[in-house]
């Protein structure tokens, strides 16, 4: 794998860094460095710049969109967006939803629904897990009657609950696994549906994580109606969808770029002088040799991911591989999460110097909010299927166990 970038590649960094400079939202910039939960406009402000753009989804098929870059742009895309501490695109419609729409939708429904992903003209949520069926999704019971109205259109009635739905609160629209054949095996009588989110019978309930934010929701169905063209492939074969749409989660998951970003925010705080420790974090060697661990292995996991990339680029979709950047990419996190706590010791208590009415103004401003990230982080290991499901997958797609 060759690693030098050619002069076309240096000037297309270059371009990136200039449109990264000279577009990105000011309020959301703001929003960011005030560390303010982002509302629904601002989420989308950089989605529809880069929709205006072309650049919004760089790995869908050019035909429906898509930029055409080689995987070294892709590459670096993704580093100088990190670079730049940008917004990711939220991934609901553009990196679950979109491929599985062109993969396996009709026409009608690539026409339908695509442009208004691409715009952000239709918010997404998931509705995948649920109370006893999370890292088990195969086990799901959020059932779904096919029945025909007086006029003759069929229909489907679902009943259910959803759960962690991310940012449900916002969504027009949501892509559902229910149950279609309750006699079938597991995975033989899931289907994949889109409901709209404003339909009689659906109610969001928010869920407060343990560092205080409104992310994740139950989501209810009571006799909720969906027409059946919104069904996408074949009744009860939506976990072909299903496992198509979490290996592209997966991939995007492992948040190579921005974990090499936030190394460096570590090697900043490690690295500064504290009167505490006579010197800084880095100075000692125990420290300093769990950053480098850390490092060897984000390396390792930047290359198997520069791996797929080159994959996909030969049309070859995201496979086992996913599973191990999801494993090493969550891990990674985690681990630069609990390095940079442990970097500003007693400064990173939660609400030291957050508002909320417990201001008090103590410590340097870097150790505002890693409390509650660290908190928030546990979450990565286990959603898009959790590590230890993950293991199973390249045991058996792999190591052929």
């Amino acid at each position: 794998m060759n690693l030098d970038f050619t002069p076309e590649e240096n000037a297309f960094r270059d371009e990136v860094r200039a449109f990264i400079k000279d577009n990105y939202p000011a309020d959301l910039r703001a929003a960011q460095n005030e560390g303010r939960t982002l509302t629904k406009e601002e989420h989308l402000s950089w989605h529809k710049v880069l929709a205006k753009k072309g650049w919004l989804a760089p790995s869908w098929p050019v035909e429906h969109g898509g930029t055409g870059w080689t995987p070294t742009q892709k590459y670096i895309w993704s580093e100088e967006s990190a670079r730049a501490d940008c917004q990711g695109v939220l991934p609901f419609g553009v990196s679950m939803l979109a491929p599985v729409l062109y993969t396996f939708g009709t026409e009608e429904q690539k026409k339908r629904f695509l442009p208004d992903i691409y715009n952000g003209k239709v918010w997404w949520c998931q509705g995948y897990s649920e109370p006893g069926a999370g890292s088990d999704l195969a086990s799901l019971k959020c059932k779904a009657e096919r029945m025909t109205a007086d006029d003759g259109k069929e229909y489907y009635l679902v009943n259910g609950q959803k759960t962690w739905t991310t940012l449900g609160q916002f969504a027009d629209w949501g892509f559902f696994l229910v149950r279609t054949d309750q006699n079938s095996k597991p995975q033989a009588g899931i289907s994949f549906l889109l409901i709209d989110m404003t339909s009689p019978g659906i109610s969001v309930r928010p869920i407060i994580t343990l560092e205080g934010g409104h992310e994740v929701n139950d989501v209810f169905l009571d006799n909720v109606k969906v027409p059946v063209e919104n069904r996408i492939f074949h009744e009860n074969q939506g976990w072909t969808c299903a496992k198509a749409l979490l290996a592209h989660e997966r991939s995007g998951i492992a948040g190579v770029a921005r974990s090499k970003r936030n190394l460096e925010k570590l090697r900043t705080i490690a690295g500064t002088e504290r009167s505490d420790v006579g010197g800084s974090l880095l100075s000692e060697a125990f420290f300093r040799r769990k950053v480098a661990e850390l490092e060897i292995d984000l390396t390792a996991l930047e290359f198997t991911e520069l791996r797929t990339l080159a994959g996909e680029s030969s049309g070859k979709g995201p496979g086992p591989e996913s599973s191990i950047l999801k494993i090493k990419g969550t891990e990674i996190q985690q681990r630069l999460q609990e390095l940079a706590l442990e970097a500003v010791g007693h400064y990173g208590a939660p609400f030291l110097r957050e508002g909320q009415g417990n201001n008090l103004g103590i410590g340097p401003d870097y150790a505002d909010g890693l409390a509650g990230e660290m908190f928030n982080g546990r979450k990565t290991s286990i959603y898009g299927g959790s590590n230890e499901i993950q293991r199973n997958i390249i045991a058996k797609a792999v190591l052929g166990l």
